[in-house]
């Protein structure tokens, strides 16, 4: 594999390097190579990456510079720290951008996530606001919640990050909001939100209309309705889905683009008990209750296929960088890993193809060539 040959050169390669002159012992790019390869080989901090460095020197002199060798742990921790991470970001959006122009794009799901290990005794731990695109395992972007804030200011920057046009943007209940739905509707996506009680007026008109339109069977209403039965692991889980196009409600022009209404009815029985739950959400694209009901599902792919990875394969909540800004360029590499991970065909779990990584440089090496515009280089 040459210089040529590596993704990330394409896309890292113009990045701005923070230092002065004089400080630029080990080059910029040298440096973010060797952190992706080691977290992608079962590294989680910067000393592991630097040992991942030295042991496999030859290896990357393969293709990389590496002028003045592997730099140190204390370098890493400095040259993340001071990378701008919105510059490191966009770097990061147009590799992924290509993979899913190369795969298609259909759902992205949008979520919060808190870095517990970075919290220190004067600031709390570092809140990242992701998306994900679900069907294709792909971290699209993330936007850090600013201190004494949360999730709400942050989707919107987000959002402006993100090319969302023709997709089906999923948010839970705290991005139900005015303008949020506004601004996935100007960038031209559909949206489906789950309406709870911070949305008291609309939770309340849809809670309504659902009553009544069950006590007349629907009667004059444009009415779906779609059922998933689910067992596994000692749980058995029978999910109904209604919708309503075009519902008379007395907000609805005040949510931009608001063309249905649904309704999820879960039933559960674990160990013999039974329990029961009912969600409610809005949606602007005029589709069957089977899109809605799967799109419903499919949101929390994020949660189980990207931050339970980060947190038990990456192990990210027992991570301590503290550094704001080196918390946050880390956590994107992590991202990236994940993302290059799950699009290497390989059937094993992420935690036994990191391992896998971290043994075979030939395996590493096919992860690392996963690339939108060109395949497999």
């Amino acid at each position: 594999m040459t210089h040529s040959q590596l993704a990330v050169k394409r896309y890292f390669g113009k990045l701005r390097d923070p230092r002065i002159k004089r400080r630029k012992k080990h080059l910029l790019l040298d440096i973010i190579v060797i952190a992706l390869c080691g977290v992608i080989s079962g590294c989680n901090d910067w000393q592991q990456i630097a040992t991942f460095g030295r042991s496999r020197l030859d290896w990357l002199k393969r293709f990389l510079r590496l002028p003045e060798g592997i730099p140190s742990h204390d370098t890493f921790e400095r040259v993340f720290d001071r990378l701008d991470p919105k510059a490191f970001q966009a770097c990061f959006r147009a590799w992924m951008q290509a993979l899913h122009e190369a795969l298609g794009l259909s759902q992205i799901a949008i979520d919060g996530k808190t870095l517990r290990g970075s919290a220190a005794s004067d600031l709390k731990g570092l809140h990242l606001v992701s998306a994900w695109a679900t069907a294709n395992c792909l971290s699209l972007g993330q936007v850090a919640v600013e201190e004494k804030s949360n999730e709400i200011p942050a989707i919107p920057k987000l959002l402006e990050l993100l090319d969302v046009y023709g997709a089906l943007v999923t948010i839970d209940a705290m991005g139900c909001q005015k303008e949020i739905a506004a601004k996935i509707v100007e960038r031209g996506g559909d949206y489906v939100l789950t309406v709870k009680d911070n949305q008291p007026a609309l939770f309340a008109e849809i809670q309504d209309c659902f009553e009544k339109a069950l006590e007349q069977d629907f009667a004059g209403l444009e009415h779906d309705s779609h059922t998933t039965k689910d067992q596994s692991h000692g749980r058995q889980e029978t999910r109904y889905y209604h919708t309503i196009a075009d519902p008379d409600l007395p907000s609805k022009e005040h949510w931009a683009g608001l063309r249905v209404i649904g309704m999820c009815c879960s039933e559960c029985t674990r160990d013999g008990k039974e329990t029961s739950e009912v969600r409610f959400f809005i949606g602007s694209r005029k589709a069957k209750a089977k899109v809605y009901g799967n799109a419903f599902r499919s949101h929390w792919g994020i949660e189980n296929k990207l931050h339970w990875q980060l947190d038990v394969s990456f192990a990210e909540d027992r991570n301590r960088v503290t550094k704001r800004h080196g918390a946050e360029n880390l956590a994107l590499v992590r991202r990236l890993a994940v993302s290059l991970l799950k699009q290497h065909p390989d059937k094993r779990s992420i935690a036994c193809k990191r391992l896998l990584a971290a043994l075979d440089p030939a395996f590493l090496e096919d992860v690392l060539r996963v690339d939108g515009n060109l395949g497999k280089v």
